[in-house]
């Protein structure tokens, strides 16, 4: 998966990661948030979920050393990494710079 997902935040587009486990409780109360976001931004923005048992060298390559972790990313370059829940407020500010 390591090159799609390299390929995938390459784009103009920016994309939301979320860096989480199965076995993650917090990881658990993103998806709502996230479903928030997209609901405002539709298709100005991708987001993407990135399993790290599945995945150990993307998140070794990002340096995910606690989930959940949320980054966005635009053009290959990471504009934002933040780890823990987010209040959707905080992750729409971020996107809306992101977008501008």
């Amino acid at each position: 998966m390591r090159g799609r997902f390299e390929n995938i935040i390459n784009t103009d587009k920016p994309v939301l990661v979320d860096f989480y486990a199965e076995w993650c409780a917090p990881c658990k109360a993103v998806p709502p948030l996230l479903k928030q976001v997209k609901e405002r931004f539709n298709d100005n923005i991708r987001i993407i979920k990135v399993n790290v048992d599945s995945n150990p060298s993307i998140a070794g390559r990002y340096d995910i050393r606690s989930i959940p972790t949320l980054m966005l990313f635009r053009n290959g370059r990471t504009l934002w990494k933040a780890a823990g829940v987010r209040a959707v407020e905080e992750i729409t500010r971020v996107v809306e710079q992101a977008i501008s």
